[in-house]
């Protein structure tokens, strides 16, 4: 039946970050017999690469191109990194599968091999994440944090330049660029909690493709994507946005799901938590529990004053 219909089309931004994961989507379907093509989509967040995040259009900018080519049909599945996909459904799309997540841990690559605990005062770290400076702010409010954008290899050649004393990257995508050699610490979680749905893919096709969805099914891992449903319907429930100074991580163990979720002020000054635990298959209803939580601490306050100083 694949054959009628040719290749699967896999659609991915052009960084090199975005083909390893594609490619590597690709190297999975290949071993259900599944022939692909790696179709390359330009995005808004691509095109603007040096320009602050918020400044281009907040959330959606790495995958919004990305979602107009599979609702038009030019590609069959959206290949994203998870943390970059808005919360909001999209008509007529479905985020079909969740392969097993890598780290979601950010690590510490400074020039000096020294620990964060270890950083002088004053020293510049470097980071394109609200959430990653909000809470490198909140532990070490005497380091000069600032905002970096570009791609991973673009970030280590700032600090190689001597831009940065530092930077915070994700572990996963070091990992996966074989940079895991510049890694100087991973960061603890009760210092950096992720992003949501970091070190996860999205595997997203159209509503009315069961061919492709089904296809896809095969390589979802069902703890990873319980993880991140309950940590994306945190955030829907939030409102916060993929950009907001929110994280979450969320652990499944013996079909029990624990998901704890921080929201902080953008200067790090302030920061509320909370976690709920509950049965792996209600992870959309834990995760509205945790913002429930989040949300009578302040978080909506919190939220809103981070958009406005962004």
């Amino acid at each position: 039946m694949m054959a009628e219909r040719g290749p699967l089309r896999l659609g991915t931004r052009s960084s090199p970050l975005a083909q390893w994961q594609s490619k590597w989507i690709a190297a999975r379907l290949t071993q259900l017999a599944v022939d692909t093509d790696l179709v390359h989509v330009t995005t808004q967040g691509d095109q603007h690469a040096s320009q602050p995040i918020h400044s281009i259009g907040g959330q959606g900018v790495f995958t919004k191109a990305i979602q107009q080519a599979l609702l038009d049909h030019h590609i069959d599945v959206a290949v994203h990194s998870l943390k970059d996909l808005p919360t909001e459904p999209i008509e007529g799309l479905q985020l079909a599968a969740v392969p097993e997540r890598a780290s979601a841990s950010d690590a510490l690559v400074s020039r000096d091999s020294l620990v964060l605990d270890d950083l002088p005062a004053g020293t510049r770290v470097g980071s394109g994440s609200l959430r990653r400076q909000a809470q490198l702010l909140f532990a070490r409010p005497d380091l000069q944090v600032d905002a970096l954008r570009g791609n991973v290899e673009t970030r280590l050649r700032k600090l190689d330049e001597g831009q940065f004393d530092a930077l915070v990257l994700a572990e996963a995508g070091l990992t996966r660029l074989q940079l895991e050699g510049r890694i100087t610490q991973i960061l603890p979680l009760s210092v950096m909690l992720p992003a949501v749905g970091q070190g996860a893919l999205g595997l997203e096709a159209r509503t009315d493709d069961s061919q492709t969805r089904s296809i896809l099914e095969q390589l979802d891992h069902a703890q990873s994507h319980q993880a991140v449903l309950a940590e994306r319907s945190m955030l829907s429930t939030l409102r916060g946005g993929c950009l907001a100074p929110v994280a979450a991580l969320g652990k499944v163990d013996d079909d029990r799901l624990r998901l704890d979720g921080i929201v902080l002020s953008a200067d790090g000054s302030q920061r509320i938590s909370a976690f709920s635990v509950g049965d792996s298959d209600e992870a959309e209803v834990i995760g509205s529990r945790v913002a429930e939580q989040l949300i009578q601490q302040g978080a909506d306050r919190l939220i809103s004053e981070s958009r406005r100083t962004g």
